[in-house]
């Protein structure tokens, strides 16, 4: 089921923060001595990099949207 909120061919940020959060947080692990424990924690910080991300394009893109319905109502 699709999420009426996105359009089509929006990117979405949280799976790339995970990746990116698990590889950094691997070689953090490695460092210390313990990689499952630097996994969890690069996990969630790169989940929650991706939820900003993907929160702050969204309000960019309703900003934007919301102008232009503003712009639009002027108009009539």
């Amino acid at each position: 089921m699709k999420n009426e909120k996105e359009p089509e061919g929006q990117m979405q940020y949280m799976p790339i923060g995970m990746c990116i959060g698990i590889g950094i947080g691997t070689a953090i692990g490695a460092t210390m001595g313990s990689i499952g424990t630097g996994m969890c924690i690069g996990l969630s910080i790169g989940m929650c990099v991706g939820v900003l991300i993907d929160a702050r394009n969204t309000k960019k893109t309703s900003d934007t949207t919301d102008k232009t319905d503003d712009e639009e109502n002027k108009a009539e």
